[in-house]
């Protein structure tokens, strides 16, 4: 079987892996500094709770989205990408998601036109 890496799929493995690079960096500037990480999200400022709560929506709103279309194209282990976004970061999991749902509908298309093609010598 061919590995099906589009460059759409590619382009969103890029991003998956600079998510866990940029927030790993933050996270463990705050672990070596001793923040506490929950409390500098809900009591920075306005700001700060602006940009997390707006976040959680999308994390919330992404997460469905990997369960109903990963059940759609037949995925599996969907959960897993939402529970790794707790140990890792969103900015990683769902970009990494993106790709291997690319990866997956690009199999499905050659799938497809495989059996849309007669043998060579029929017709």
């Amino acid at each position: 079987m061919t590995r099906h890496w589009t460059p759409l799929a590619l382009a969103y493995l890029v991003l998956a892996i600079a998510g866990l690079v940029v927030t790993w960096t933050f996270n463990a500037i705050a672990i070596a500094e001793g923040n506490d990480f929950i409390g500098d999200l809900v009591s920075s400022g306005p700001a700060v709770s602006s940009i997390t709560n707006d976040l959680l929506v999308v994390a919330i709103a992404g997460s469905i989205l990997i369960i109903v279309e990963s059940r759609r194209i037949g995925m599996r282990f969907a959960w897993l990408y939402i529970v790794g976004s707790a140990v890792t970061a969103f900015a990683f999991t769902f970009p990494l998601w993106l790709a291997m749902r690319e990866r997956r509908l690009a199999a499905r298309r050659a799938q497809s036109v495989r059996h849309e093609t007669p043998p060579a010598g029929t017709a």
